[in-house]
């Protein structure tokens, strides 16, 4: 496998102090993703080829200009975790001195087995309560893929935050009651609720995210289960 197709790169943004905790990083997004969620406000990563894929081999040489400047590099998506080499392209990475952070909702358990000795932090969508990611998906079978996963991030050690997006017309407040629940059953500590952007969906259909009324207080009564809890734009 040559530097130059060693993974499909839809994009990179170049500084970033938000996709990795604390850190400067870089973001790059992996083109190709196998879910079809319904809030998905990346469409153009979905194919697994784009029109604007960027050679491995320019990453490398952008990275190599920027040790000692950044902190951390994000694989993110798309799905990275669906480029067969993603752990080769992250022991190169972490190669150059930088961290390794990765965006996934774990699409592809064993896929996610192998990358995790290479991480050091991991925002992991979990995108529904356990029996119903299917619905946002729109992929039969992801809902056991989803939360296999969660399961072996969690017994990995690697530090982690978990996210769902929510969409009001996808996720209704019982339904994130639920969620908190299992989560809580599997000792997690930090879980944020991302709210799904209006305006470039996937499903253009989607009505304007309106919020529940009460919100304030859904927040308590979930965050109340965790550590830590935050509610973020998506």
């Amino acid at each position: 496998m040559s530097r130059t197709d060693l993974i499909r790169v839809g994009g990179l943004v170049p500084l970033t102090t938000i996709d990795y905790p604390d850190h400067l990083s870089c973001v790059l997004f992996c083109q190709g993703c196998a879910w079809r969620c319904h809030y998905c406000h990346n469409p153009d990563l979905i194919p697994p080829t784009g029109a604007d894929n960027i050679a491995w081999s320019e990453v490398l040489e952008f990275l190599q200009r920027r040790q000692g400047l950044l902190q951390a590099v994000v694989f993110s998506g798309g799905e990275a975790t669906l480029q067969p080499h993603l752990a080769q392209a992250m022991q190169q990475v972490a190669d150059l001195g930088f961290k390794i952070g990765l965006h996934t909702a774990g699409i592809k358990p064993s896929a996610l087995a192998q990358a995790l000795p290479w991480c050091d932090w991991i925002g992991f969508d979990v995108k529904a309560p356990q029996g119903a990611v299917d619905s946002i998906t729109q992929v039969i079978g992801s809902d056991a893929a989803n939360w296999d996963s969660l399961r072996l991030l969690l017994d990995s050690g690697v530090d982690y935050e978990c996210r769902t997006t929510v969409h009001w017309d996808l996720l209704n407040p019982e339904q994130l009651k639920l969620l908190a629940a299992q989560l809580a059953a599997m000792s997690v500590r930090r879980w944020v609720i991302q709210i799904a952007r209006n305006g470039n969906l996937l499903n253009q259909q989607l009505a304007a995210n309106q919020q529940p009324l009460e919100l304030e207080q859904l927040w308590q009564t979930l965050g109340s289960s965790f550590a830590e809890f935050a509610v973020r734009e998506h």
